[in-house]
């Protein structure tokens, strides 16, 4: 299914920053073929919205529906390769080579169907063995072959299905129709010496499957960091100190792993929840335009100032980055219109890219959606979505403030002019259309109404639709099945990715790794919470490198998290500290996938990119720190003491900015940057005496600018 088209014309500057992005190894199958795959993705997101709302499923049967349907629906859509401009012939023979890999799969998925239709399987009663040559061999081989095919043999048709992908396809459907017709056996004995030759081949060859779809859809990092995890779980006999355990067979490891302690548990939990309906409200406000609306107010409100494309960046992909889920994704998407119009006024390339990507980034943490941090962060802490999302605010607005600093003073620095007015949207034109923000408001109001996290999301998924009836782009039937469609494509990765860390988060809960890495992380730290907060950030990024927020959360709580609360710090602080690292992971060089991203757009070196995106967003590197010595930031404690706090962290951000960007009230020397860092530093600690330096400092070096004083007197004056 295509776009939806309208009469209307669209004059605004944002027009297309809507449109439906397509990665590079996304196929674009036609005729038939892409109505076939358009209804199967119309589908899947509306089974999940019809389970959660209407018609609830039993737990296991849902969680495996979901990741079954994503991977067989992302192996249809994605390629191995990456598409050329011009397409090519599939190799001569290639048919013949995937000939073997089709029946044995075909034998495998015939086996599946008559355990359905006999309603006998493999019960307890079984052999250990049974259906290994009818099942697990034909299924294992047949579908490694089909991959080995599709890495060294891909077809470059992009209108095409592969063939090797279809086969791929049916691989998933057998094993998740095997693991869904014996679910009531395998609570029971699964990861337990009861377990039966077939479960393991059923969970080891969906563990593959998984690996290979997130490679595809989110690179290797993840898979290299899952791959490490499943090896430990073998060889954990012969490692020294903490990582030795006695190790695990075949059969336990992988049928454990895809249960509800590893794969089917809380990633996959929020995978198949909230973050594909909030995904789906994504999907409704592009389908219906409202998202070219926020970046056309943002463009009205401040795209005539100084540096203008820079600050609508910081909040027009910031509103963007909160509902869309993935920092890289709404690089792509809204980086396309800020980048170039960034390079206009004046900025360097990797300037716009990095700006860009500290926006996007930002998004992650900016309530209420928090690009569904927030609510993984309360299924895994059982803290209320409320109290979550309120603690997030004065965060989120200390980075945000941070980031528009930087552009501002750069501005300043290189006196740099915002866009002609005549060339940007009208703001009164535009703020007759403020009801476009109503679908935010709803999701708002329901939440703090008491209204269920799903209940409110579709709430304002259906607002979306409706205030569209109000403006030229009406969601008629087509509009919303557009809408279904592409939440689809926009879920899969997050699909991947989160049951790729359920792999990671099963071998931590197998091997009770996380335990003993908390243990290591206390005698490290020898009880100092700080220096335990350090090593924490330090974990948390280096395990984020190349990883989705979502994946990078989940995997860094697991593995850090219990040893910070054991220290004796709050469980929401432990939990907002490591995923705010997780998410500026994305921008932390060596490997800063929003940072590259934006690279692309800008044409610019990835690496000076990752640098400068690094300085952009360093306050997230500040503010974890501030709210661990200052819990009135996460809105704990008095008002009065929260006033005092925020204002002396929105001083302190202010400093580092100037600090980063060599401009104060005017340019800093390498001395003055140097004492405006310390004195930003010093701001982390919400003291009366830390104040006073913070205060005495800006005086100071305002003074030294405007030549009031000269450096010595200063410094004869502190003595």
């Amino acid at each position: 299914m295509t776009a939806p088209t309208t009469d209307a014309p669209t004059q605004e500057i944002a027009s297309g920053v809507d449109n439906e992005i397509f990665s590079a190894n996304q196929r674009k199958p036609i005729g038939s073929v892409g109505l076939l795959i358009a209804a199967m993705c119309i589908a899947y997101t509306a089974f999940h919205i019809g389970v959660m709302n209407l018609y609830p499923l039993e737990t296991w049967t849902y969680r495996l529906l979901h990741v079954g349907g994503g991977l067989v629906i992302g192996f249809l859509l994605f390629s191995s390769l990456t598409f050329a401009e011009s397409e090519g012939n599939p190799r001569t023979g290639r048919m013949l080579m995937l000939a073997p890999a089709a029946v044995l799969v075909g034998v495998a998925f015939v086996q599946v169907m008559l355990f359905w239709a006999g309603g006998t399987g493999v019960d307890q009663a079984a052999s250990a063995t049974a259906t290994r040559w009818t099942f697990g061999v034909p299924l294992l081989i047949g579908t490694v072959w089909a991959m080995l095919v599709a890495w060294f043999m891909p077809d470059p048709r992009r209108g095409q299905l592969d063939l090797a992908d279809i086969i791929l396809a049916f691989a998933a459907v057998a094993v998740t129709a095997y693991i869904i017709f014996h679910a009531p056996l395998l609570r029971l004995r699964a990861g337990t010496g009861l377990a039966k030759e077939a479960d393991m081949f059923a969970a080891l060859i969906g563990v593959l499957l998984i690996l290979e779809l997130t490679r595809r859809m989110a690179g290797l990092a993840l898979v290299i960091i899952a791959g490490i995890f499943i090896l430990y779980s073998f060889v954990g006999p012969w490692l020294p100190g903490i990582l030795y355990h006695r190790g695990y067979s075949l059969t336990r490891f992988f049928t454990y792993v895809f249960t509800d302690q590893g794969i089917l548990g809380p990633t996959t939990a929020i995978s198949s929840t909230y973050i594909i309906l909030f995904v789906a409200f994504a999907a409704f406000l592009q389908a219906s335009r409202v998202g070219e609306y926020f970046v056309n107010f943002a463009f009205a409100a401040a795209g005539d100032r100084r540096g203008g494309p820079a600050k609508v960046a910081v909040f027009g992909s910031g509103l963007m980055g909160m509902i869309n889920g993935t920092s890289a994704g709404n690089v792509v998407a809204t980086g396309s219109l800020t980048i170039p119009l960034m390079k206009k006024v004046g900025y360097k390339p990797q300037t716009a890219a990095a700006v860009e990507a500290a926006a996007s980034s930002g998004g992650q943490i900016l309530p209420p959606i928090m690009g569904a941090g927030a609510f993984i962060m309360s299924e895994i802490t059982g803290i209320a979505y409320s109290d979550i999302v309120v603690a997030a605010i004065i965060p989120a607005l200390l980075y945000f403030v941070s980031v528009y600093f930087n552009v501002d003073l750069m501005a300043q620095k290189f006196n740099m002019k915002g866009l002609p007015r005549e060339e940007l949207p009208q703001f009164r034109k535009l703020a007759k259309q403020v009801f476009l923000f109503i679908p935010i408001l709803i999701l708002i109001g329901a939440l703090f109404m008491g209204y269920s996290v799903i209940r409110a999301g579709t709430l304002a998924m259906a607002a979306a639709a409706v205030v569209s009836w109000l403006t030229p782009y009406k969601m008629g039937v087509k509009e919303i099945l557009f809408a279904l469609e592409i939440s689809t494509k926009m879920t899969l990765q997050l699909v991947a990715v989160c049951a790729a860390a359920g792999i990671i988060v099963g071998v931590i809960a197998l091997t009770g790794l996380g335990t003993r890495f908390s243990s290591l992380l206390l005698g490290l730290a020898e009880n100092n919470q700080m220096l335990a907060l350090f090593f924490a950030m330090i974990v948390s990024i280096v395990l984020g490198m190349g990883m989705p927020t979502t994946a990078a959360y989940a995997v860094a709580a697991s593995v850090i998290a219990p040893g910070l609360i054991s220290m004796g710090i709050d469980t929401l602080t432990a939990h907002f500290f490591i995923f705010y690292f997780a998410v500026m992971s994305a921008i932390t060089p060596p490997v800063a996938l929003a940072a590259y991203a934006g690279a692309a757009i800008a044409r610019s070196d990835p690496m000076k990119t990752s640098v400068e995106s690094f300085k952009m967003g360093m306050a997230a590197f500040v503010v974890p720190f501030m709210f661990f010595s200052s819990p009135e930031l996460l809105m704990q404690g008095e008002w009065l003491n929260i006033i005092h706090v925020v204002a002396g962290a929105l001083l302190g951000v202010f400093l580092l900015s100037s600090a980063v960007q060599a401009w104060y009230f005017g340019h800093l020397n390498t001395v003055l940057r140097i004492v405006l860092a310390v004195a930003a530093v010093a701001m982390i600690d919400s003291g009366f005496l830390t104040d006073f330096i913070g205060i005495g400092t800006a005086v100071a070096v305002w003074a030294i600018q405007k030549r009031l004083v000269k450096p010595g007197a200063v410094a004869r004056g502190a003595d």
